[in-house]
């Protein structure tokens, strides 16, 4: 009875995360993509217009985070709060955009930018990899991304730790290739919501979400789930985040994709 009931959770945990049939797109071709943009601590913040121009001067894909303002301006910034980067004890959605341009990034002169405006700035140059940022099952920011790069002309993918984030575009924007992130929430100390971050390292919504790739933090990258989607599906996984030439010369073996800040990557 035992036995069985093991063999049997065996059965289905293999059938949930299974991400469906891969599909073939330019996008799943580029292997780096530069983690905020290229920055620096002290001289080009992390998810900037500077940084943008960096990357894109480098040829490197961009990484970048959006979420919503009060007044739902999509913007660019991953903390959903201002602490680390401006020094203020503010959230952003609690903010309107006009209030949050009031506040200068790690000390600089470069400002939280708008999504609409980084799609300007890149132009196609360099292909992009949008993460949503999203925390409820409120999808205002889902239609407002997809509205935003139904008008861009260049190469992006959508990516979320978030699976109704991938969920919405499956369903609405069934074209566009998205990425599931994850990563061993518990041993990263994360405990806000220990049965939905037990799901979502396993990767047991891939059944319904049918993810184009997975984004996994690297240093796990040998954890059960990553094995399963190797050794049975052959889903690209793609490491977050590198930030040496050593740690991604130990690991380049092991993703098809690398999400990396502050050093030039050598292949």
């Amino acid at each position: 009875m035992i036995l069985g009931m093991i063999v049997l959770g065996c059965f289905l945990y293999i059938i949930m995360i299974n991400p469906g049939k891969q599909r073939q797109h330019p996008i799943l071709d580029v292997k780096y993509f530069a983690h905020r943009g290229f920055h620096h601590v002290d001289e080009i913040p992390e998810n900037s217009m500077a940084a943008f121009r960096r990357a894109k001067e480098l040829g490197y894909g961009i990484e970048l985070d959006v979420q919503l303002t009060k007044d739902h301006v999509m913007v660019v910034h991953h903390d959903y709060d201002l602490r680390r980067t401006c020094g203020i004890k503010k959230n952003i959605c609690d903010l309107t955009y006009e209030e949050l341009c009031r506040y200068r990034l790690m000390g600089t002169e470069e400002r939280i930018p708008r999504f609409i405006d980084v799609l300007k700035e890149i132009d196609g140059k360099v292909p992009l990899l949008v993460e949503l940022k999203m925390e409820t099952l409120h999808t205002k920011l889902c239609r407002l991304a997809a509205e935003a790069l139904d008008h861009y002309q260049g190469l992006y993918c959508m990516e979320s730790f978030h699976p109704y984030a991938l969920y919405w575009f499956k369903k609405h924007r069934p074209n566009v290739i998205r990425g599931q992130l994850s990563e061993q929430f518990l041993k990263e100390k994360e405990r806000k919501n220990i049965p939905a971050y037990c799901i979502m390292k396993n990767l047991l919504t891939n059944f319904i979400t049918k993810p184009d790739f997975i984004a996994y933090h690297y240093k796990y990258k040998n954890c059960l789930p990553l094995k399963i989607c190797r050794k049975f599906y052959h889903i690209p996984i793609y490491g977050w985040t590198f930030r040496s030439q050593g740690a991604y010369m130990e690991n380049k073996n092991d993703f098809q994709g690398f999400i990396f800040e502050r050093f030039h990557i050598r292949p």
